[in-house]
């Protein structure tokens, strides 16, 4: 059996050696008793939170230029990318090993995910920074309070809160491969209502998605969201927001390049109602969210019908959440849930007649609560339940409890957790022509322990050890070549034949190292962080016993450092490494490690007006993150951007 190589390169080793005093998150320079963090449903301190949590305000994001928001995941620890191309391709996000469904993605409380996908989880091609504020990344398996998906962890964006009775932003950018982002937005407050809604524009020829393609394939995207709180009365108030994106990139086939295209429209909207009882004590929201995913792809070339893949999910969730408050030790988090799960698909064929898209459902009921204690100064105990009955497989109960404690008000911190999370199967698991509804839940357990050490306002670093167990794992199983068939290799309710389908087969261990650190010191800073991850097949019996999972690199390092100088000038140079890993889970091709280099420079020309740059991966790396299709090379992107 081809194994990866298991030791780092001499990069590698020395990155990790640089950082083997922290696992810090990057770009983190807040004390910790100033961060407070939102990920876990209720504004909660830092310093009271047990699993590992990352934290990037708007100052950290505006630094680091990113135009995805998996280009900024990627530079935190415990996280790597694979995707078909450039921007606007298939892209899948793994958080310590775990599969790319196996992540729960929130925007501005919202729950994003496609009932449609093969997973059911959500795909982070088409979601770009634009007007977002705050990135959170909660590690480890998170289900007590985000449900199903939440195996590797939950990652949390919150868009721009205005501050001023009327405010703006804007910026501009454009750069190689005729790529031009346009973003702006605009809000206030008052004492009755707070409102935000801001559009962007972004457009590139982009490269060719396959490695041996000689044309280009374009993506373009315009998005727009919004935000409206109304106060009605001293203890109620009207949350309403909103998410819209639409999308076309172009694709190639196996073979290389084609005139293929696909495209997406995807949007989320909340309605929720907050009231306090009993002197504020108890803070509650009632809240109903819907989430809708429509994707085509099409192929020019055929004859009768373009149209070759047609799929529509949607997701509705009415949610009820308390917040109880007995003092400023005990705090408690419980709710009720309700999930609607929807798709319609078709693969309709080149000369087929007018097709109908077939409708599957499946619904899950929910109940949860978590309790956070501080029974003596400095140390913080939590713990937590909750049960889901979904329509087809029945009850799953998932639980959690950790613990951190701090001496000195946060300028040493260690943390521990053990967590559970689980994964439905999705509706085209279930139900697609390769389903199977039979299917149990993917189950997770896993655990943590970390330390974190400041000192003073010049170096912080820390350290995470974590491991974790999946069963019933979902992946594909092939039918029999000759003798009789077994009865799960017939589509359902059909006596036509299948070559394969879903089942749960496969188990995998996960464990790893997570380091990084953080200082400055007068006009300069540094950071950087290094992930160990060995995360391996365990199914028993399975030829792939004990080998590293696909597309999860067993070594991730990220580095950065520069200067600032209070004249308004910030320049940095960073570096980010990807080790080794396999294609596919039955593939020997490794896809080869690699270093990426990037500049990075903004200079404040005035008050509220910022002019940048940067150029990413400067020496023109050749690199593949999935076998036979392209990465970026060389790209060099300059912008405006300001706040009225």
């Amino acid at each position: 059996m081809t194994r990866l190589n298991t030791k780092p390169t001499f990069a590698a080793s020395v990155s990790a050696a640089a950082f083997a005093l922290a696992a810090v998150p990057a770009f983190a320079e807040e004390e910790p008793g100033e961060i407070v963090v939102s990920i876990l449903r209720t504004p909660v301190e830092s310093e009271r939170v047990s699993a590992s949590v990352t934290v990037l305000d708007s100052e950290e994001l505006e630094a680091a230029q990113p135009i995805a928001l998996t280009d900024v995941l990627l530079r935190t620890p415990g996280i790597s990318m694979s995707r078909n191309g450039g921007y606007g391709t298939a892209t899948t996000l793994r958080i310590r090993g775990a599969d790319g469904g196996q992540s729960v993605m929130v925007l501005d409380g919202m729950r994003l995910s496609d009932a449609s996908s093969t997973a059911g989880g959500y795909g982070y091609a088409n979601l770009f920074l634009d007007d977002a504020e705050r990135v959170e990344i909660l590690r480890g398996p998170q289900s007590i309070l985000w449900g199903s998906d939440a195996i590797g962890g939950v990652v949390n964006v919150t868009t721009r809160k205005p501050v001023e009775p009327l405010e703006g932003s804007f910026a501009l950018e454009a750069g190689s491969n005729q790529t031009v982002s346009a973003r702006g937005g605009l809000g206030g407050t008052s004492d009755a209502i707070d409102w935000r809604i801001s559009g962007s524009r972004f457009a590139t020829d982009g490269i060719s998605a396959r490695s041996n393609g000689t044309e280009d394939d374009g993506y373009s995207r315009s998005a727009a969201s919004g935000t409206i709180t109304a106060r009605l009365a001293p203890d109620l108030s009207l949350d309403l927001r909103g998410y819209w994106s639409d999308s076309r990139n172009d694709f190639d086939g196996s073979s290389g390049d084609t005139l293929n295209f696909g495209t997406t429209q995807e949007w989320s909207g909340y309605a929720g109602l907050n009231f306090a009882l009993f002197d504020g004590r108890l803070v509650n929201r009632v809240a109903v969210l819907q989430t809708e995913t429509d994707r085509e792809n099409f192929d020019p070339t055929r004859s009768v019908r373009t149209i070759s893949f047609d799929a529509h999910g949607r997701v509705r969730r009415f949610e009820y959440q308390g917040t109880l408050t007995l003092s400023d030790a005990i705090q408690a988090v419980f709710g009720a849930e309700r999930e609607e799960q929807r798709m319609t698909t078709a693969s309709p064929r080149d000369n087929a007649d007018p097709y109908t898209l077939t409708p599957y459902s499946v619904d899950t009921n929910s109940v949860y609560a978590q309790l956070r204690v501080t029974p003596i100064d400095g140390l913080t105990l939590n713990g937590g339940l909750r049960h889901d009955d979904q329509s087809l497989f029945g009850g799953n109960t998932v639980f959690s409890a950790g613990g951190v404690y701090t001496p000195n008000d946060g300028a040493s911190l260690i943390r521990a957790s053990y967590d559970e999370g689980y994964k439905a199967p999705s509706l085209y698991q279930l139900y697609s022509s390769y389903g199977n509804a039979g299917l149990a839940p993917e189950k997770a357990k896993g655990w943590e322990v970390g330390v974190e050490q400041g000192l003073g306002e010049i170096l912080r670093a820390s350290a995470t050890w974590f491991e974790r167990d999946t069963d019933n794992l979902i992946d594909f199983a092939y039918c029999p070549t000759s003798g009789a068939l077994p009865d799960v290799c017939y589509v359902p309710g059909t006596q036509d034949t299948r070559f394969g389908y879903y089942a749960n087969t496969n188990r995998s261990h996960a464990k790893g190292l997570e380091l990084g650190a953080s200082a400055r010191w007068n006009v300069l800073f540094a950071q950087g962080n290094y992930s160990w991850i060995e995360a391996e097949d365990r199914t028993p019996d399975a030829s792939t016993y004990g080998r590293q999972l696909a597309r999860v690199p067993r070594h991730l390092a990220n580095v950065e450092g520069g200067i600032e100088l209070p004249a308004g000038l910030r320049a940095s140079v960073a570096a980010r490494y990807s080790g080794e890993s396999f294609t596919s889970a039955s593939s020997s091709v490794v896809l080869e490690d690699y270093w990426l280099i990037d500049l990075r420079a903004q200079y404040r020309i005035a008050p509220a007006l910022t002019l940048y740059g940067r150029v990413e991966n400067l020496a023109d790396k050749r690199y593949e993150t999935a076998s036979g299709y392209g990465a970026l090379g060389r790209t060099v992107y300059v912008g405006l951007r300001s706040r009225l």
